[in-house]
C-alpha cells in the first residue's frame, strides 16, 4: 500500500520549489539548495503524477466496463484495457516504492576512484590496470569525465595504484559497491608454463566532499613541496610542483604530483584529502548503525572480496549476491559491467524493501 499521503506532501513541496524559485532565489546559496533538491523530487513526482493519471483511467475503464448502457463492443475493450492498465499500475507502484526507499544523501554525486595492486606482484599491478580501463570505460559510456589525479606505475604495466575522479550525475549511486578486493584468475603474460595465478586488486569509491560536509582547519594542515618523480626515484622536473597534505589530527596524507603547476596538485589533493576525511566520517556513523544492517549488500569492508574473474572459463562471479556471469570480456572492456551493477543495486533494493516491510 502506498503511502498517499507522503506522495502528495512530496508533490506539494516541489510545486513549492517551483513557485520559489519563479519569483527568484534571495541569494545564491539558497538557489544552489533548492536547484538540487527540485532535481532530487523531480523523477518521484513524475511517477506519482503517471501513477494518479493512471488510477483515474482504470477507474475509468471499470466504470465503463461494467455500464450496461454502453455498447458491447466498448465493454469488451475497456475490459480488456483495464487488465493491461492494471498490470501497468503494479509495475508503477513497485517503481515508487522503490524511490520512497531511504536514500544516500551522496547518491547523486562524483567519486574519487581508488584502484591498488594487492597480491601478486607485477600481475596484480596489470590487473589494477585492467579493472581501472573497465571503469573508464564504463564511465565514458554513461557520459561522465574522468580525470587521474595520481598514478604510479607498475614495472610490466598497470598501476601499483591509481587515483582518479569521477564527474557526473548519479555517479556514487551507481560504483558505490565497487568497494572491496577483487580477485583475478588467469594465466599471466610471463607465464612460461601455462600456470595459472590468482591475483588481487582492491577498490574504494569514496563520495567526493563539498566544503559544507568537512571542516578542515588550515592550522591542521602540513603541507610539503617536492619534486615530482618517476619510475626508479628520478626526478621529472625541475621545479617543486609535487605536493603532499598531511590533515594532523587523522594523520591522513595524501600526494599528487601529476601536474606541473603546484596550484593545481594542491587544489587536488585537497579535494582527495576532503573526500577521505568525509569518507572517515561516513564510516564512523556506518559503524555506529551496524546493528541494523538489514538492506546493506555485503559488509561494506573494503577487505571483503566481492568478485572473482576467471579468465580460463570466461566467468565473472560477485560473491554477495551469487551472481555468475560468462561474459567476462565485455566486464572487462566496460560495455558489460553495467548488467553486474544493475543487478547489484536491484539486490540492495530487495533488501531494503523486505526491511521496510519487517520494520
Amino acid at each position: 500500500m502506498l503511502p498517499v499521503d507522503k506522495l502528495d506532501a512530496l508533490v506539494r513541496r516541489f510545486e513549492a520549489i517551483d513557485a520559489e524559485l519563479a519569483h527568484g532565489a534571495p541569494d545564491s546559496a539558497t538557489l544552489v539548495r533548492l536547484t538540487r533538491e527540485r532535481s532530487e523530487l523531480a523523477e518521484i513526482v513524475e511517477a506519482v503524477r503517471g501513477w494518479k493519471a493512471l488510477v483515474k483511467e482504470i477507474a475509468d475503464l471499470k466504470a465503463l466496463s461494467e455500464d450496461s448502457s454502453a455498447d458491447g463492443d466498448m465493454r469488451d475493450l475497456a475490459r480488456a484495457e483495464y487488465e493491461e492498465k492494471s498490470a501497468a499500475l503494479e509495475e508503477t507502484e513497485r517503481k515508487l516504492q522503490i524511490l520512497l526507499l531511504p536514500r544516500d544523501a551522496a547518491d547523486e554525486r562524483g567519486v574519487i576512484l581508488e584502484v591498488r595492486a594487492g597480491t601478486g606482484g607485477d600481475e596484480a599491478a596489470i590487473f589494477a590496470g585492467d579493472l581501472f580501463r573497465m571503469y573508464s570505460r564504463y564511465a565514458d559510456l554513461q557520459g561522465w569525465k574522468v580525470e587521474i589525479l595520481s598514478a604510479s606505475e607498475g614495472t610490466m604495466g598497470g598501476y601499483r595504484e591509481i587515483i582518479a575522479s569521477v564527474e557526473g550525475r548519479g555517479v556514487y549511486a551507481r560504483l558505490k559497491f565497487e568497494s572491496g578486493v577483487h580477485r583475478v584468475q588467469r594465466v599471466p603474460e610471463t607465464e612460461t608454463q601455462g600456470r595459472i595465478h590468482t591475483s588481487a586488486a582492491t577498490v574504494a569509491v569514496l563520495p567526493e566532499a563539498e566544503d559544507v560536509d568537512v571542516e578542515i582547519r588550515d592550522a591542521d594542515l602540513r603541507i610539503d613541496v617536492f619534486r615530482a618523480q618517476g619510475a626508479g626515484g628520478q626526478h621529472v622536473n625541475k621545479t617543486e610542483s609535487a605536493v603532499r597534505i598531511t590533515h594532523i589530527p587523522t594523520g591522513i596524507a595524501v600526494a599528487v604530483q601529476d601536474e606541473r603547476s603546484q596550484h593545481k596538485n594542491r587544489a587536488r589533493a585537497m579535494a582527495l584529502l576532503r573526500a577521505r576525511l568525509f569518507d572517515r566520517q561516513r564510516l564512523a556513523q556506518d559503524t555506529a548503525r551496524a546493528a541494523d544492517r538489514k538492506g546493506q549488500v555485503g559488509s561494506g569492508d573494503r577487505s571483503e572480496r566481492i568478485r572473482t574473474y576467471n579468465f580460463p572459463q570466461g566467468r565473472v562471479t560477485d560473491h554477495r549476491i551469487g551472481l555468475t556471469l560468462y561474459n567476462l570480456p565485455e566486464i572487462i572492456e566496460g560495455s558489460g559491467l553495467g548488467a553486474v551493477i544493475d543487478a547489484l543495486v536491484a539486490e540492495h533494493q530487495a533488501r531494503l524493501l523486505a526491511a521496510e516491510a519487517d520494520g
